[in-house]
């Protein structure tokens, strides 16, 4: 493995699991273990809990007098709607209405919102964000000061309430909390559809943090198993279904732009992009057939072809293919509506659909 790679503080314990690991945003972190594998691991998150490492994600802090107004001028989504505690799901845009990332912010209070940007895109919006920061605003990045496990599934409270843990808090809200003398955030969030929590932990305690989920019964998984389930809430994975080249209205992400704010970054382009209609828009495709779609798949209908898959994979809950892609708006195409995506150079059918493909727990 390339030594520009980096590596999570739990690198040695993926490795004594038997992790088959595999580059992912600048980072080599496990994709399965050994013994599980993606399906085995995709049904413990379904069926009980199973722990992910995603301390690839980034981390950045913005501290100073008016922090939180000065996000919120820059980001998608109104941080007015929440209150300190919370947390929310944010995009930031540039100018043309692309999405340079997708992000999480959780609201410590007017003068300090911490970030976790996706892995590959944290110096950037870290820089945008300096950038444009006011004196007295400092945006600093934090990406390896702090490592992050995601726990999930519908045993996910009885595991964190077994340690100790606080597990009772809202959907999109957070905690501090202490275990085994390590201080640590509960986030009530995650990417799996499952009730689950994201555990915000210092990079140096977090192997006393994993041994003791794993100690607890929490099953290790990778991040196959991670893009399983999230595909098969819709969820979206920038790169795939938000790029600069795909805004928030074509992604179906508009629930998470302010539309009413008067500035953040993309406004403009975003306004005029819903008030037109956007050319093309994401939706759900389930094959009805053998076969698993990936991305960059043609899709057709009849002859003329009408889009291309942004993500693809087997649903290990559906026991078939399922897609995602983007459609032109042009042929008028609904759901349940069937078209062909072209697998490989053979063409296959699916229907397309609203996702989620499976019914989320999440409350």
């Amino acid at each position: 493995m390339s030594a520009e790679l980096f590596r999570s503080p739990l690198h040695e314990r993926h490795v004594a699991l038997g992790a088959k690991l595999a580059p992912f945003g600048g980072w080599e972190m496990p994709l399965e273990y050994a013994g599980g594998g993606v399906l085995k691991e995709h049904a413990a998150v379904r069926g009980a809990a199973g722990v992910f490492d995603v301390s690839h994600l980034g981390k950045a802090r913005v501290l100073g007098v008016g922090a939180a107004d000065f996000v919120n001028s820059c980001l998608t989504n109104d941080l007015g709607r929440i209150a300190p505690g919370k947390a929310q799901y944010t995009l930031c845009c540039d100018s043309s209405g692309g999405v340079v990332d997708d992000l999480i912010a959780y609201l410590y209070g007017p003068d300090d919102v911490f970030l976790i940007p996706n892995a590959a895109n944290t110096t950037e919006v870290v820089r945008r964000l300096a950038a444009a920061a006011p004196a007295g605003i400092h945006v600093t990045d934090l990406h390896r000061d702090f490592a992050i496990l995601a726990v999930q599934g519908p045993s996910s409270a009885s595991a964190l309430a077994a340690l100790g843990l606080p597990a009772d808090h809202d959907y999109m809200s957070f905690t501090d909390a202490t275990l085994s003398g390590v201080p640590l955030v509960v986030c009530r969030t995650g990417y799996t559809g499952e009730h689950g929590y994201e555990l915000v932990v210092p990079w140096d305690a977090a192997a006393t943090v994993w041994d003791a989920l794993i100690g607890a019964g929490v099953r290790p998984c990778g991040l196959g198993a991670r893009d399983t389930l999230r595909t098969e809430m819709g969820y979206p994975l920038h790169g795939q279904e938000l790029t600069l080249d795909i805004s928030p209205v074509q992604a179906r992400s508009g629930w998470a732009v302010g539309w009413s704010k008067p500035a953040f970054w993309g406004r403009d382009a975003l306004l005029a992009e819903k008030a037109a209609g956007p050319r093309r828009t994401l939706r759900g495709l389930e094959l009805t057939g053998r076969g698993i779609p990936r991305g960059h798949m043609p899709i057709f209908s009849g002859d003329d072809q009408v889009g291309e898959t942004t993500s693809g994979t087997f649903s290990p809950t559906k026991k078939a293919g399922i897609a995602l892609g983007l459609i032109d708006t042009a042929p008028g195409l609904a759901d349940g509506d069937l078209v062909q995506i072209d697998i490989r150079g053979r063409r296959t059918e699916a229907r397309l659909v609203k996702p989620p493909f499976v019914q989320p727990s999440v409350r």
